[in-house]
């Protein structure tokens, strides 16, 4: 049985054929606030260009990032703003307490995450800093990795940096993390007995289950996907693509997650943030 379910998705993505990637670095048919979805590829990388998931969806599916009004995760953007000046919490703080205008202040923090923290010793995600300073500045809750008031939050924070390239630090000490991530990236795991890179890279652009693979960049995070009818965060992705491999997902915010964010945001380098992007 194993065979046969392994054989017909080598079939599905031999069958496909490669996709039009779209209309790329076409002016106004790119998504609001972003000028790159395509980019040369680093030297010595993997790839022979770098692309983002916007040129491998529909058309119909492209006008929905196109424009703030229709993109629906920006009902997650409106509300991450008001949570932003929102006192919540012991210390009677908000987030603007401290921070002021996020226009200003988290201008970029988005395009950088996960960053490392000196003070632990290890990165933190935008999840876990935006927790972080609930807990030891606010003495507030933590809020839940795929909550609505989560997803909200980093859905704003990232919104901050859109059009902005990503810039994650992988030298130094973020450069363990970097190898583990890649490392997770080419195991095969699983029944099906798959790698991130047997889709993502080995067959991006083919057609499989009625879509296309894409090359699996993570600048568009936190995304709105029709399939899930909201906004979900990278680490939903990771355990939903395990479990399509029939692998034992991680857990979110764990170590080998935080890893594969860290190696994902590497191998995109050259696009830009595109949160919230919108995808099948």
């Amino acid at each position: 049985m194993r065979g046969l379910i392994k054989a017909a998705v080598v079939f599905a993505l031999a069958a496909g054929g490669f996709a039009n990637f779209g209309p790329v670095n076409a002016g106004e048919d790119l998504p609001a606030g972003v000028t790159v979805v395509k980019a040369p590829a680093a030297k010595g990388g993997p790839l022979a260009e770098i692309l983002s998931g916007w040129g491998s969806r529909s058309k119909s599916t492209q006008q929905l990032q196109q424009d703030d009004f229709e993109n629906p995760g920006y009902l997650w953007v409106d509300k991450g703003e008001t949570l932003w000046n929102t006192v919540d919490g012991k210390a009677g703080k908000s987030c603007a307490t401290c921070h002021d205008d996020a226009s200003v202040s988290m201008k970029g923090v988005g395009a950088a995450m996960p960053k490392w923290d000196a003070k632990l010793g290890r990165p933190m995600t935008l999840e876990q800093r935006v927790n972080a300073c609930r807990t030891d500045n606010m003495e507030a809750k933590e809020w839940k990795w795929e909550s609505d008031q989560m997803l909200s939050m980093t859905a704003y924070v990232k919104n901050q940096s859109r059009g902005m390239p990503v810039n994650v630090q992988a030298d130094g000490p973020m450069e363990p993390w970097v190898k583990r991530g890649k490392e997770l990236y080419y195991t095969r795991v699983g029944q099906l007995n798959m790698s991130c890179a047997n889709c993502h890279e080995a067959n991006y652009g083919k057609f499989i289950r009625a879509d296309y693979l894409s090359q699996g960049q993570s600048n568009g995070f936190p995304t709105y996907r029709l399939k899930w009818q909201k906004v979900g965060s990278l680490h939903r992705r990771f355990k939903g693509c395990m479990k399509n491999i029939r692998a034992k997902p991680y857990k979110r915010g764990s170590d080998e997650f935080v890893a594969m964010e860290i190696y994902l945001a590497q191998r995109g380098k050259g696009l830009q943030v595109e949160s919230p992007a919108v995808r099948n």
